[in-house]
């Protein structure tokens, strides 16, 4: 119990007491005018509330990720938590920030427009790229995960809703409305019921785990973990073999740090009334994030009695689906059965959404297309179509190209930032000792996995940390060029 106490404060300090500091290098101008007061057109940029700003922020960055992810780190043990506090306060919260600091001082643009901004046209195109490859394959899994869930309901066996097909089809149908749509016809409307939602039933497995989890970590659990037998230190593999450096770390991402919550500044930034709601909307909406990946991971470790054989047998029969729903079934009774369905199979639906609206955003931010009817059809067709045809392939193909997109995006948009911070003249150690670590993430893994060079770990962990080292050495070089100032 005290372990889950200790995480959900560190989280909470690093808002009240980090945040301002980071805040103060950013240069907000609460007397500026925003996106939306220069450009509202009805469509994208369209005044919202902040606390319905925050509820889709979070919403749209949450979807699966912060539950999925956890429960498949909490094979690594307790060390999992390590990651997600620390992921979160010093990289994935920054990194959300600044992803809205310089779409909101770029008129809501879109990061290949930003990066082309601050770096060159290279980087410009580098950024699309990746930029359009993680939205596209965020768009896809959100189709491929909660039709499937949805067709293998047991209250739907024998019925035409039993069809993945059919709910492939009913889930794009919606992907093409809401692509298409003004942002306050269905994202501003209902979101924030969904993210409420989230953050409700969240609560409810919090509570439910500190009243009724035996198997909840406590401290004593963290020094058996590192010392029994060194079967668990802090580098060894989980018990499919998998190595914590660099798997963990692309295993949970959302809670940590994600790629793809960048992509969906763009939305909220043109939406915005005055810069100074960006830290609550943005840093705010990971910092609960944090807390939502941290109630998952701890779930996945508490509630199986025979420990991570149990956790792992559940996975290996229905996947981390399955494993909501016998959390939230045991801890709930039907009503966290109700809401599992709804965690799995909505809250996805919510994200995969907004990433072709991004993906969209992205194109015509890059080509300069003017925002008719006319137009937008001729980009959600196309797209959505692809995207039918991409649910035909193998999920855990399309999953692995996730991953190390979501990682790869995430580390240049730190760097991007830390090019911010530089022209700005601030302290930019802020993003960029976490753009070293995530550079050397980001290499291990392309290193050694099977969708990149797949060499031997003795060779990719090492190439890793040496790169990282290097860009280490280079900031250390280049800082000394330039007058830094602690704002």
């Amino acid at each position: 119990m005290l372990i889950f106490f200790i995480c959900i404060t560190i989280l909470l300090l690093g808002y009240k007491f980090y945040s301002p500091f980071v805040e103060k290098q950013a240069g907000i101008d609460p007397t500026a005018v925003t996106p939306q007061g220069r450009f509202s057109e009805g469509v994208d940029y369209v005044a919202i509330h902040p606390v319905k700003a925050f509820l889709i922020q979070f919403l749209n960055i949450a979807g699966i990720g912060p539950i999925f992810g956890p429960i498949l780190g909490a094979l690594y043990g307790p060390v999992a938590l390590v990651w997600i506090i620390l992921g979160n306060v010093l990289g994935g919260a920054v990194h959300d920030y600044f992803s809205g600091v310089m779409s909101i001082k770029e008129d809501g643009k879109s990061l290949p427009e930003i990066a082309g901004h601050y770096y060159n046209v290279v980087f410009k195109g580098l950024m699309l790229i990746f930029t359009a490859m993680l939205l596209f394959f965020v768009g896809v899994v959100f189709i491929m995960s909660p039709a499937g869930l949805l067709s293998n309901l047991d209250a739907f066996e024998g019925t035409f809703l039993a069809n993945n097909t059919f709910w492939v089809l009913a889930i794009l149908a919606y992907y093409f409305l809401a692509t298409l749509l003004p942002i306050d016809k269905i994202i501003t409307k209902f979101y924030p019921i969904f993210g409420l939602l989230m953050i409700v039933m969240t609560s409810m497995i919090a509570i439910a785990l500190l009243m009724d989890a035996p198997h909840l970590p406590i401290a004593g659990d963290f020094l058996a973990y590192f010392e029994a037998d060194h079967a668990h230190d802090f580098l060894a593999p989980n018990p499919d073999g998998l190595p914590t450096w660099p798997l963990l770390f692309i295993t949970i991402t959302c809670g940590a740090i994600s790629g793809f919550h960048s992509t969906q500044a763009p939305i909220i930034a043109r939406c915005l009334t005055n810069e100074k709601y960006v830290r609550p909307v943005y840093y705010g909406a990971m910092m609960c994030e944090g807390i939502v990946a941290c109630v998952w991971a701890l779930a996945g470790i508490a509630a199986f009695p025979e420990g991570y054989a149990g956790l792992k047998a559940m996975l290996a029969q229905g996947g981390p689906g399955l494993v909501v729903n016998h959390i939230a079934s045991s801890y709930l009774g039907v009503l966290g059965g109700i809401m599992a369905i709804i965690a799995v199979a909505v809250f996805p639906i919510t994200s995969g959404d907004t990433a072709f609206r991004s993906l969209r955003l992205t194109l015509v931010d890059a080509f300069n297309i003017p925002q008719s009817v006319r137009n937008r059809l001729l980009l959600a067709v196309p797209i959505l179509t692809i995207a039918y045809f991409m649910t035909k392939l193998d999920f855990t193909l399309i999953w692995r190209y996730f991953a190390f997109s979501n990682m790869l995006l995430s580390t240049s948009v730190l760097w991007l930032a830390t090019k911010y911070l530089f022209d700005k003249g601030t302290f930019h150690w802020i993003t960029s000792i976490p753009a070293v670590i995530a550079t050397a993430v980001t290499l291990s893994y392309i290193m050694t996995a099977a969708i990149g060079f797949n060499l031997s770990s003795d060779w990719g962990k090492p190439i890793g940390a040496a790169v990282g080292v290097i860009g280490l050495i280079l900031l250390v070089f280049v800082h000394k060029k330039h007058k830094t100032k602690i704002a």
